[in-house]
């Protein structure tokens, strides 16, 4: 282990709320209480589904649940990339035909520019640069595939993005060994936490109910049981992400997969000059266990990918700590893609994790029978797709409660999507161990044997995902 990761902060939740400090604590549920519409879950998808609802329904008693505080999952501890992806799009063209597919990439591509309108109208200063999605391909497999990926996008109507050359792509981000790389607009880098705790403070203004440190047992129809009493409500609705495993009968609908990140010292002009990436563009790569990195405000590099992919049962970590191995792991990357930085201390390193269905599709569903609805399954594409979810949710809520009909987004191809259960133990675990392990030896034979067909390795690991 280097001297710089073990220096380095390790957990403490993760680096932006090392920056930005934790929130103070809002009151836990005092007893039995009832409302309009329960909300589990203070991060991304539960805040902005009581932002509109309140905003469109500004009578509705709307209550949040949240059993840390807002922003403790995924939204506090994520790569602050505001950008147009969303899971499962290709399995939604394949069942529902490509135009629905298109409708969804329109709204998510249009989800971008709505983040960060509803953060300036509300006063949110969450550090937001709308540089765009730089994603870079680095061997030649990985080349093709940045080729496909972009033919694909333009298929799905969005005409916008630039593929580059070698040559382009360096006068944009200095990566070592970048042959090509493809950019859409439709992206921005944030800081995570910010966005989170000006959410938060700005439901709280318009009448939301929050009450943190009230983790919620169980749901069930027009309830929402916790220690400290039961909320009851015609509509209860789980936004739960990663930690969906923890609730009584669902220790098999999403699984919590683990991401990691490190965030660098502040870089010296110096250092910013042999990189490059004046653009501030959210940057990725075509590796099949693929990074994620942005330059933050205060001029560090963020950086995460796959640490140790997920705990047996489903567990969920506390606080983010993270293996030696996979600081160290990343610290690798963020060198091989930036030979300049070598001497660079690691900051800070934490990990989280994010909800990932078994046909790897993000979905938003109300259950009109029972009031019972649920938004999730991002695969770690949230930042942007918790405000589609939830703007969708609304108009769920407000169509099945005679306040609303019909709209583009009820009819969007990712509403009431149904996703089979994962398997048992020990057969998930063993099954994304050895499907990460599969896509890492994809990634290092491609390194080491230069080819432009893609690893046979990951095709294999895609069907044990059940990706394809």
């Amino acid at each position: 282990m280097s001297s710089s990761a073990s220096s380095a902060v390790n957990g403490g939740i993760s680096f932006w709320y090392a920056d930005d400090g934790l929130p103070v604590a809002r009151e836990p549920l005092a007893g039995d209480a009832t409302a309009d519409v329960v909300i589990v879950g203070g991060g991304y998808t539960g805040l902005w589904t009581a932002y509109y609802l309140k905003k469109a329904a500004p009578f509705l008693r709307i209550t949040v649940l949240e059993q840390k505080f807002c922003g403790y999952g995924a939204s506090g501890r994520n790569g602050g990339w505001l950008y147009n992806g969303v899971a499962g799009r290709d399995r939604y063209a394949k069942l529902h035909g490509h135009e629905a597919a298109v409708r969804l990439q329109k709204a998510m591509n249009d989800t971008v520019a709505e983040v960060v309108a509803v953060a300036e109208a509300e006063g949110i200063d969450a550090d937001v640069h709308r540089g765009g999605v730089l994603e870079v391909a680095t061997t030649p497999a990985q080349l093709a595939r940045l080729k496909a990926f972009h033919e694909h996008e333009l298929s799905y109507g969005e005409k916008d993005r630039e593929l580059y050359g070698a040559r382009e792509t360096a006068e944009r981000i200095r990566v070592a060994g970048a042959v090509g790389s493809a950019w859409t607009p439709h992206g921005a880098r944030l800081h995570p936490v910010k966005l989170v705790k000006g959410l938060a403070a700005a439901v709280e203004a318009l009448g939301v109910t929050l009450h943190e440190s009230t983790p919620v047992t169980e749901i069930r129809p027009r309830h929402a049981v916790t220690p400290y009493g039961t909320v009851r409500a015609p509509y209860i609705l789980r936004c739960t992400e990663g930690f969906t495993a923890s609730l009584k009968g669902q220790r098999r609908t999403w699984l919590p997969m683990n991401s990691s990140m490190i965030a660098t010292e502040p870089l010296t002009e110096e250092q910013w000059a042999a990189v490059g990436w004046d653009g501030r563009e959210t940057l990725g790569d075509m590796a099949h266990a693929y990074m994620y990195a942005q330059r933050t405000a205060d001029g560090r590099i963020a950086l995460g990918g796959r640490g140790v992919p997920y705990r047996f049962g489903s567990r969920t970590d506390n606080d983010g700590r993270t293996q030696p191995e996979t600081v160290e792991a990343l610290r690798e990357i963020l060198t091989r893609f930036f030979p300049a930085l070598a001497g660079v201390r690691v900051a800070h390193a934490w990990s989280g994790v994010l909800g990932v269905p078994r046909d790897w599709c993000a979905t938003v569903t109300l259950d009109r029978t029972t009031g019972l609805g649920w938004a999730g399954g991002y695969v770690g594409s949230g930042v942007a797709t918790t405000n589609l979810a939830a703007r969708t949710l609304r108009d769920l809520v407000q169509q099945d409660s005679g306040q609303g009909g019909r709209t583009g987004l009820t009819d969007l191809p990712w509403v009431n999507h149904k996703v089979r259960r994962w398997e048992p133990e020990p057969l998930r675990w063993l099954g994304v161990q050895g499907m990460y392990a599969t896509y890492r030896a994809a990634d290092r034979r491609e390194l080491l044997h230069p080819s432009a067909r893609s690893s046979r390795l990951a095709r294999a690991a895609d069907r044990v995902a059940g990706r394809h």
